[in-house]
């Protein structure tokens, strides 16, 4: 039975989050997502602290997202992270709905590699840590 590695989170975007067209600017869509990060990685006490406090950072090397209907004030918008991958690197897919609808409005996905705080160095496999914390196996 593959575990429940997901979480959502619900928020309404700021008047200041809004660009000129009255919808908010592409570049906040990231902090969305950072916010549901944080929540997810919260759930199995693995957030950026306690990432820290193990020995490794967690920069994230890649990210992608696609805008497909925008986001306007007052909406109120579920965030959904899923973890996807935790073997040699730790890929949340995200999800932004409309909180009412459920209409889908964008969806992305970020890579973060684990990095040691050490020596600096890559770590090319996720180290165990992460798979205590989150209650899995590697693949």
């Amino acid at each position: 039975m593959k575990p429940d590695l997901s979480h959502e989170i619900e928020l309404t975007p700021a008047f200041h989050d809004l660009d000129l067209m009255e919808v908010v600017w592409h570049g906040h869509y990231v902090k969305y997502l950072e916010l549901a990060r944080c929540a997810l990685l919260s759930r199995f006490d693995y957030d950026y602290p306690q990432m820290r406090a193990s020995g490794y950072a967690w920069p994230v090397v890649d990210m992608r997202l696609k805008y497909v209907q925008p986001v306007v004030f007052g909406q109120k918008v579920k965030v959904r992270a899923e973890i996807t991958e935790w073997e040699n690197r730790l890929r949340i897919d995200y999800l932004i709905r409309d909180a009412a609808t459920g209409n889908r409005l964008n969806q992305a996905h970020t890579i973060q590699v684990a990095v040691s705080l050490a020596t600096r160095e890559l770590q090319f496999v996720c180290p165990p840590v992460l798979w205590e914390r989150l209650g899995v196996r590697p693949e």
